[in-house]
């Protein structure tokens, strides 16, 4: 599959995956950083988010060879993977099933580990909004209200908004929401247990569930050069909510 992308400065491949309903300019800010410091960015929208192409296949199996294939559309060499949630989860499973691409590895807010059901008031939230009715941003946030109370969340999701069919002023969700809904588990699961001697950055928010002691102590077991890195008083979206000290961090693993 080949995916929409945008790309910002020149030099080494440093490629970014979005987490779950996200999409590649999530991380525009960022992006143009990490360009300034001598790489040539990458964000990527993964299969059925953002301007990818929607697909009834989605498993990290799936998305990790949409990843292979785009390295190697583009003839990038030892590109930098960097993945937030979802994201670093098919990072994580490239290296599985890819061991030799990537020359580092930086996983943002996820282990390898099988997650319990996170987002069951998202997808009843998401499908509320019926676009054969609405016909605005608030129109869909007050469909939203019942099952979201998160304001950052709402804005969020409600970024994914856009006009299908201005003529008829149609909307509609830029991510694939039907196949989501029915594949949720396939993205919920455990990695397989591997080896690897990729350098490998795990950063994590202190007060985000997401990556915990153990988590840590299993990442030790399969990555024989990882670094840890712990972001002060941020969740679960560390890089929007602490961008510089992620910033920071990032830099430090790949200038090092």
């Amino acid at each position: 599959m080949k995916l929409a992308y945008r790309s910002l400065g020149e030099g080494q491949a440093l490629i970014i995956l979005h987490g779950l309903f996200g999409q590649s300019d999530n991380w525009n800010t960022l992006a143009k950083q990490f360009a300034q410091q001598g790489f040539q960015v990458f964000t990527i929208d993964q299969r059925n988010h953002g301007l990818s192409p929607h697909s009834t296949i989605w498993t990290y199996e799936a998305m990790a060879e949409d990843l292979k294939e785009f390295i190697e559309t583009h003839q990038l060499l030892n590109p930098i993977l960097l993945g937030h949630s979802m994201g670093g989860k098919t990072v994580l499973f490239t290296e599985y099933l890819y061991p030799t691409l990537a020359h580092q590895l930086i996983i943002a807010d996820m282990a390898a580990r099988a997650y319990p059901p996170q987002h069951n008031d998202v997808l009843q939230a998401l499908h509320a909004v019926d676009f054969n009715t609405i016909g605005s941003r608030k129109e869909a946030e007050a469909a939203m209200n019942t099952y979201i109370s998160d304001f950052g969340t709402k804005q969020f999701l409600l970024k994914n908004i856009y006009w299908k069919d201005p003529e008829t002023n149609r909307m509609d969700w830029r991510f694939n929401l039907n196949a989501i809904s029915e594949n949720y588990a396939n993205v919920s699961v455990e990695v397989p247990f591997f080896k690897s001697n990729t350098p490998t950055l795990i950063i994590r928010g202190a007060r985000s569930p997401y990556v915990n002691d153990t988590d840590w102590q299993h990442f030790q077991q399969r990555f024989t050069h990882v670094k840890l890195e712990t972001i002060a008083d941020a969740g679960h979206w560390v890089h929007a909510e602490k961008p510089q000290p992620f910033y920071e961090a990032v830099m430090r693993f790949v200038k090092h």
